[in-house]
């Protein structure tokens, strides 16, 4: 919890997550996994299934969103949000660890392949409706854009996923601007810190600890003229 006063979490009091883990099951040997929920009176981690947090987020804790918070999770485009969601999370989401962490030339061109080949099928999916799924934003664009929003500024140089930037396609930079524009997104991005993440994590691949300058990132605020469709 580096960015809190001496390090140390103020509601937990931890300096490390792997400090909750250990605390919720002594026997635990696995990673110390984000996101996580934890129970801040007992001090236990009660569920990490990143995979499906959102959804229980959308509907277990739904009596404590906000009046006007939007439905993410409507019922009736759940089946279709899920199967998005698994596709956008086998051949995106983990499509960058798969080619990122590949460990033979055969298994990085495989998943380098189907990433790009995932983001040209959205790519033209996003030609013609705003979201993916038409005019109102759910817990699949949520999904998509913690991608994108990384994608320029570390997986394209880290993980070596460089045939095109997002910036080079038309309608998902477009889109991906649009999200990060709108309340929930950019607020809660921290492009600074996704690079200091992902570039100075390895002191094996980065032994002097050198930061990328680019790229750019106050394109991320030109207008992206989406409102129309």
């Amino acid at each position: 919890f580096s960015l809190d006063e001496g390090g140390v979490d103020p509601v937990l009091g931890i300096h490390y997550l792997p400090e909750i883990y250990a605390k919720s099951d002594a026997n635990y040997t696995g990673r110390a996994t984000v996101p996580a929920v934890v129970d801040v009176k007992k001090g236990i981690v009660v569920n990490n299934d990143y995979f499906k947090l959102t959804n229980y987020f959308e509907v277990a804790f739904k009596k404590f969103h906000k009046p006007d918070a939007p439905d993410l999770y409507p019922e009736a485009l759940r089946t279709e949000i899920d199967a998005l969601n698994a596709v956008i999370f086998h051949d995106v989401n983990n499509g960058v660890y798969k080619a990122g962490f590949a460990q033979t030339q055969s298994a990085y061109e495989s998943a380098w392949d189907t990433l790009f080949n995932r983001l040209d099928i959205l790519e033209q999916r996003l030609a013609s409706q705003r979201y993916l799924f038409g005019d109102r934003i759910t817990d699949s664009d949520v999904r998509l854009y913690v991608t994108l929003a990384r994608f320029d500024v570390a997986y394209y140089s880290v993980f070596r996923t460089n045939r095109n930037r997002v910036i080079d396609f038309p309608h998902l930079w477009g889109y991906a601007r649009d999200l990060y524009q709108t309340p929930g997104f950019g607020d809660t991005t921290d492009f600074h810190a996704i690079k200091q993440g992902y570039q100075l994590g390895d002191f094996n691949a980065n032994p002097y600890q050198i930061l990328a300058k680019g790229p750019d990132v106050s394109l991320w605020h030109f207008s992206h003229q989406r409102a129309a469709l």
